[in-house]
């Protein structure tokens, strides 16, 4: 099993940056893809950005591209996501994923609890 656990959600004015943090343990050495969704309130759970092992292959929505950048650190087991240039429609439970194989939007294995991120306009 994998254990994700977030951090560095929290409340930003428009424009603004917040670094969202995702550490692994358990089994991670099976984990081969990394990636980083959210959801609205009312809405349905949308793919943000998703990096491979090597961190050679990375993807992101269309919405966030640009904007946020996602990175991994293979020796802490670590995915980030820097988001800058803050919308409020950013707004949303940001969840961290990982999975055994090159998933991209899903489906993966394992899921983070969420953090909050409330961009204010």
């Amino acid at each position: 099993q994998v254990q994700l656990v977030e951090s560095g959600g929290g409340l930003v004015q428009a424009g603004g940056s917040l670094r969202l943090s995702c550490a692994a343990s358990g089994r991670t050495f099976s984990i081969y893809t990394m990636g980083w969704f959210r959801q609205a309130p009312g809405k349905e759970r949308e793919f943000v950005a998703a990096v491979s092992k090597s961190g050679a292959r990375i993807y992101y929505a269309d919405s966030v591209k640009g904007r946020f950048t996602i990175s991994r650190d293979g020796a802490e087991n670590t995915v980030y996501l820097q988001m800058n240039s803050l919308k409020p429609e950013d707004t949303a439970v940001y969840y961290c994923a990982a999975d055994k194989s090159f998933a991209v939007a899903g489906p993966y294995d394992y899921w983070g609890q969420g953090t909050q991120v409330t961009v204010s306009s």
